[in-house]
């Protein structure tokens, strides 16, 4: 609703902000078809259609002015320009997300790299105002059946059927290719272009930073695999058991409210993890160190990767600093320590030098531990957008290590043919890599590059 007063400088100033606000409404994301045999017609041509009919329906049902672009699709990256920069800039500044579901949609990483990208700004927008930004409009070019859904995708809350019963069953591409549909492809292009208006004007997404798209994980994890559980532990003290001095307002009753990032954060820690982790195609279960788990038989088979996330003060408590010195002491590589190290935070960068000397006698073994985004996530991260940055190679890591250390069972039968297979929820993953923060480039698989332990 727009509230309009006589105060002509507020109405001149709001009138202002509006004009001065010429993003893209839409980023129309897809995954392009290959030519069938040669000479044949461009197949994305469709897409394109598809965009143009989105465009004039925005601009109609919105106050853009002329030149002012509605949406944004990859062919509009013109000859010479910096493609990856330009997907880069124009993800950071879209209002919302259109992902074409398709079968190829979801075998893509470009697109899964795509979704990714965007989904970090609303996890970013939702950490910092505490006010969840739902930007995703999926559209359906091609039917995917629910089962084949990636996680991310699966848990869109989205009504299709908005769209037409025809829509739901042929899909976009359906719609367009056949005339006899013409109708019911106007009807779901129009209630698409309202939505995508509705959605931009009540989320209200912040702009982000650009990111390097090159270097961006895909959301969609291995193909055809749904979520992957993934173990979230807190180290943290809680409001009610704090050392002297502490100031109570980074703390809640649980170990699980601890937010290191406030004010810039209004959310815990914990729970800006979770929905990281579930943009990585992750299910992640959140547990307290201090109350929900005990140090297990670091000598049986792991039942997930996790992340353990630490709080350096709750070191200056002489048990649970106990408790990690021995869980530090068992042989876990599978586990991943991540240190939020605000010094925009007064009393922590006061007690810098302290609370890091702590931390390396308390826990030696996970600070030198790993490769660099581990060793650098142990040592300290300072800002939330750096945090998110650096968390995929930090479960990536974690994860590559429960593959190497998860129990494997032989073929049935007696008679080894071949190497053991791994069985579990992340068997798949075996032979996946990841990128070097420093370099950028594909590192070693876990087999090759191992802990200091191993």
């Amino acid at each position: 609703m727009r509230v309009i007063t006589w105060d002509g400088g507020r109405v001149q100033a709001s009138s202002q902000a509006r004009a001065a606000d010429h993003r893209p409404y839409f980023f129309l994301s897809y995954a392009h078809t290959p030519r069938y045999g040669s000479g044949g017609p461009d197949p994305d041509m469709w897409v394109e259609r598809l965009f143009r009919d989105l465009c004039g329906h925005v601009m109609a049902m919105t106050d853009l002015p002329a030149g002012a672009p509605a949406g944004f699709m990859d062919r509009e990256i013109r000859s010479g320009e910096g493609w990856s920069e330009r997907l880069g800039d124009v993800l950071a500044s879209c209002r919302v997300f259109v992902p074409l579901f398709s079968p190829r949609y979801f075998a893509s990483e470009m697109c899964g790299k795509e979704w990714y990208a965007f989904a970090t700004r609303a996890i970013y927008h939702h950490a910092k105002h505490n006010r969840p930004a739902d930007a995703i409009v999926p559209a359906l070019w091609v039917p995917v059946p629910p089962e084949q859904l990636p996680g991310p995708a699966e848990r869109l809350q989205f009504n299709h059927r908005d769209f037409g019963d025809r829509y739901v069953t042929d899909g976009l591409y359906g719609l367009i290719k056949l005339r006899i549909f013409a109708e019911e492809y106007e009807r779901a292009v129009y209630e698409l272009a309202k939505r995508i208006v509705h959605v931009a004007d009540t989320a209200s997404i912040s702009p982000g930073r650009p990111v390097d798209y090159r270097t961006v994980p895909s959301a969609f994890g291995p193909p055809g695999r749904g979520p992957r559980p993934l173990q979230v532990t807190v180290a943290a003290a809680t409001r009610h058991d704090l050392p002297d001095g502490r100031d109570p307002d980074y703390y809640g009753d649980m170990p699980q409210d601890w937010n290191p990032y406030h004010p810039d954060a209004a959310r815990p820690l914990a729970h800006v993890t979770e929905d990281l982790v579930r943009s990585l195609n992750y299910q992640a279960t959140v547990a307290s160190f201090d109350h929900d788990t005990g140090p297990a038989d670091s000598k049986q088979p792991p039942g997930s990767p996790e992340i353990l996330l630490l709080d350096r003060w709750a070191l200056k408590d002489a048990e649970r600093r106990e408790r990690l010195a021995a869980y530090d002491a068992e042989h876990r590589p599978w586990v991943s320590v991540v240190v939020p190290r605000n010094l925009m935070d007064r009393e922590t960068r006061a007690a810098d030098a302290e609370l890091h000397r702590a931390l390396e006698e308390t826990m030696p073994i996970k600070m030198g531990q790993g490769r660099a985004a581990s060793r650098a996530a142990a040592r300290g991260i300072p800002t939330m957008e750096a945090f998110g940055k650096i968390l995929p190679q930090v479960v990536e890591a974690a994860a590559q290590q429960y593959l190497r250390h998860a129990a494997v069972y032989p073929p049935a039968g007696g008679r080894h043919t071949e190497r053991p297979r791994l069985r579990g929820p992340m068997a798949s993953e075996l032979g996946t890599t990841h990128y070097t923060p420093e370099t950028h480039e594909i590192a070693p698989d876990a087999e090759d590059l191992d802990d200091s332990q191993s």
